[in-house]
């Protein structure tokens, strides 16, 4: 099941890469093309998160080229002259707290996505915190953070681009907190509108064909690891596109 969803994962960012990046780089797609092959021959969880492990630091190397952010400022004081404190100028990943509103926005799109799961996983009859690949702690739901994996690019990055690309988000929605940066209310408020419509956009389902909501589709795929615990499937089948 580990396995399963991390080559799902790798799958989905090389995806989003090609969609979206505004020169795809062939090196890129190729690492992440053989890193998804050796999830296959991965035998123990530590060479399995080696493998997820360089797969984000091949995709995160190259998500600005996803990033349009123009020079529109929102804020009537940046109109006068006065620049923005910050910008969409991502460089690498970084967390706890995030240092760039890039960075605020991934991290704010994981936990919404988190929590939409383990309302969802709770609803089907799991215990949101008991998983297959990511290991129990204290107030971890493992299993919710499980199901995310291959629909980090889909749901929570593909947010982020845009909400960049298409204005919803300005360099003036973000502010100073400690020694990260957090987005104002209005802010969040923008993020949430380009969230909802992300999750009610239509996809097709592979394996039953037929176009269902991504919130429905978060939903059928934890009833079909329901079904995978329950022996009624032998594999689970991963949702990834094309």
């Amino acid at each position: 099941i580990a396995k399963a969803l991390v080559a799902g994962k790798i799958h989905n960012q090389r995806v989003l890469l090609m969609r979206n990046h505004i020169s795809p780089p062939a090196g890129a797609l190729l690492q992440l093309k053989q890193l998804r092959k050796k999830v296959e021959r991965a035998t123990s969880s530590e060479m399995l998160l080696g493998i997820e492990g360089s797969a984000a630091r091949v995709y995160f190397e190259n998500f600005s080229g996803m990033l349009k952010p123009g020079d529109a400022p929102l804020d009537p004081a940046a109109a006068l002259g006065k620049p923005p404190r910050y910008a969409f100028d991502f460089r690498h990943r970084n967390r706890r707290p995030p240092r760039d509103p890039v960075n605020a926005m991934l991290s704010f799109a994981y936990t919404l996505l988190s929590k939409d799961l383990t309302v969802i996983a709770a609803a089907v009859g799991f215990d949101p915190y008991l998983g297959f690949y990511h290991l129990p702690r204290p107030g971890r739901p493992a299993l919710s953070l499980d199901l995310m994996e291959p629909f980090r690019p889909l749901i929570a990055e593909s947010v982020v681009i845009t909400a960049i690309n298409n204005r919803m988000v300005y360099p003036e929605h973000f502010v100073e907190a400690g020694r990260g940066v957090t987005m104002t209310g209005a802010g969040r408020k923008a993020f949430f509108r380009a969230y909802e419509q992300r999750m009610d956009q239509l996809v097709t389902h592979p394996l039953f064909d037929y176009r269902v909501s991504y919130r429905r589709l978060l939903e059928i795929q934890t009833r079909l690891m329901a079904r995978l615990v329950t022996g009624e499937l032998q594999h689970f089948p991963v949702f990834v596109t094309r």
